[in-house]
């Protein structure tokens, strides 16, 4: 068993354990009560954020990860989101997967409380509609789709759930294979550079990968950037956003690293 089938089965069993503390017709019944609420209705769009943005940085909020154990173990989600969005990020990621990531969904909450009004992406492994409607609950402008995990069918009644919430979705490729995903005309394609099975990390994979999704796409590429000049070679080679996690949060103040970061692109 690779380390994401690892983590797939046991998000199965923590999904269930979850509808048993909170019923899926509660959490539907929640979500209902929050949409219809002026607030509530008003979602940031990340895919406008992306395209709009000159830089296009998803900076991600990562506390810990399976290959290189805790990052940032004390990292406030009160703290760390709002000094991105006020050091110039377009939009947020946030871990909410505690097992191999120590994220939470109260994490989303958290920055929003602080004052966090741009973009949030849910950054889970959802394999179940049920975790769409968490991430709305909680707060979150998009949802994180992996094609890995799901089979094509699967993916395109997640994406419908989701955009059904007023959810934008990211919709993570790895392989030439999985490119055919993008047919389902996700909110945003992504090209993940890590692989999730051994993670091992290369952004060639993004160059490798960029012609072959549709032109009108809006591309993202993911993990294992950290010079602002493969931000500048990327751009060229067709991608609007760039999600960076491990780059700006193993330093002492990741919203000034990534302020200094943008400086330099």
């Amino acid at each position: 068993m690779d380390i994401l089938e690892e983590i797939v089965a046991h998000k199965r069993v923590e999904v269930e354990r979850l509808k048993e503390q909170l019923s899926e017709r509660e959490i539907h019944s929640r979500v209902e009560a929050l949409m219809a609420t002026p607030e509530g209705s008003l979602v940031p769009s990340m895919k406008k954020a992306i395209k709009e943005s000159s830089t296009g940085i998803i900076s991600e909020f990562k506390r810990k990860s399976p290959s290189k154990g805790w990052i940032k173990e004390e990292g406030k989600a009160g703290v760390i989101p709002l000094s991105y969005q006020q050091n110039g990020a377009s939009a947020i990621s946030i871990l909410t997967d505690y097992e191999y990531f120590g994220g939470k969904d109260e994490f989303i909450v958290e920055a929003r409380k602080s004052g966090v009004t741009i973009p949030v992406l849910y950054k889970n492994f959802v394999i179940d509609e049920y975790q769409l409607f968490q991430a709305r609950l909680c707060g979150a402008s998009a949802a994180l789709l992996i094609a890995a995990e799901l089979s094509k069918t699967e993916c395109r009644n997640l994406l419908r759930t989701a955009n059904e919430l007023q959810l934008e979705v990211l919709l993570e490729m790895h392989s030439e294979e999985e490119l055919e995903y993008a047919e389902l005309e996700p909110d945003l394609c992504g090209i993940n550079n890590r692989n999730l099975g051994t993670f091992i990390t290369s952004v060639d994979n993004s160059f490798r990968l960029a012609s072959l999704l549709p032109k009108d796409a809006v591309k993202v590429s993911e993990s294992g950037i950290s010079n602002p000049d493969t931000i500048r070679q990327l751009q060229a080679a067709g991608f609007k956003g760039f999600l960076i996690g491990e780059c700006f949060m193993k330093e002492d103040n990741p919203g000034e690293s990534l302020a200094h970061f943008i400086s330099q692109i």
